[in-house]
This record gives C-alpha cells, sequence and structure tokens, in this order.
C-alpha cells in the first residue's frame, strides 16, 4: 500500500507560499507558509500534519489493541502536542494526552498499559526518532 501527497512552493521562504494536497484529497491545495508554519497565519504546516497523524494514528491503536483483548472501545481522545526548537529547527518531541471514557471491568492500570503498547506500536510512533510522552485520563 502507497499513501502519497504533494506539495507546492513558490517563492522566498518569508514571502513565498505553498499548497499542500493529499491522496484522499481531504487537504486540497490547502496552503501553507511561512506565517502558517512559523507565526500565526491562516493554513497548514508541516509540524501541524505530523501532530495531527500522530494523534490518529494512537488513538486507533489504542481502540484497535483494546478490540483485539475483546474489549469494546468507549470515547478516546488525543491531543498530540509537537515540540518545536525554533532555535535548533528541530522537533523536540511530541506528547500524546489521551482522554478515555471508563470501560466496565477495565482497570485504570490495565488501561494505561494497553495505551503504552499502542503508542510504542503504532504506525507513526514507529516511523518518528523523537522522545514521546503521554499522560493518560481514564475514566472521563
Amino acid at each position: 500500500m502507497k499513501r502519497t501527497a504533494n506539495a507546492h512552493w513558490a517563492g522566498t521562504l518569508k514571502d513565498g507560499k505553498g499548497e499542500i494536497t493529499t491522496q484522499s484529497t481531504t487537504l486540497n491545495k490547502t496552503q501553507y507558509s511561512f506565517k502558517t508554519r512559523f507565526e500565526d497565519g491562516v493554513g497548514t504546516n508541516p509540524e501541524e500534519l505530523i501532530a495531527a497523524a500522530h494523534a490518529g494514528c494512537f488513538t486507533m491503536a489504542v481502540g484497535a489493541a483494546l478490540s483485539q483483548q475483546g474489549i469494546t472501545p468507549g470515547d478516546l481522545t488525543t491531543d498530540a502536542i509537537l515540540d518545536l526548537d525554533m532555535i535548533a529547527l528541530e522537533i523536540k518531541g511530541i506528547h500524546l494526552d489521551l482522554k478515555a471514557s471508563a470501560i466496565d471491568g477495565v482497570s485504570e492500570e490495565q488501561f494505561k498499559q494497553i495505551a503504552e503498547g499502542a503508542k510504542a506500536g503504532c504506525i507513526i510512533s514507529k516511523a518518528l526518532s523523537v522522545p514521546i510522552t503521554m499522560d493518560v485520563t481514564y475514566g472521563v
């Protein structure tokens, strides 16, 4: 299986503009620029897309891990916070903040172990070479 995306850029770093399109066209010529990446502009940026991909992948991995154990997942919500060092221009890490509704018969400790396994096994986690930290709020 292959997944594709396309980026187009025109102009200088600070004054140029770009567009990103994904294979699914969920992003279809979505704008990005210096302002959307390093300031507050309208559009997206690569770091935001990495955080979104990680949040989506990890949350699905938690649901899959629960299902594989015969447990019906409840509501799962993950915020992924990507730490971008603006001096070194590198991603320092990603923090996953998972909030999950309580599941009958599943202890908080059991749920946290499942979440840890999902964090390590999620496809996006495995693709990244930065530290990944996590907080779990269970029973919300």
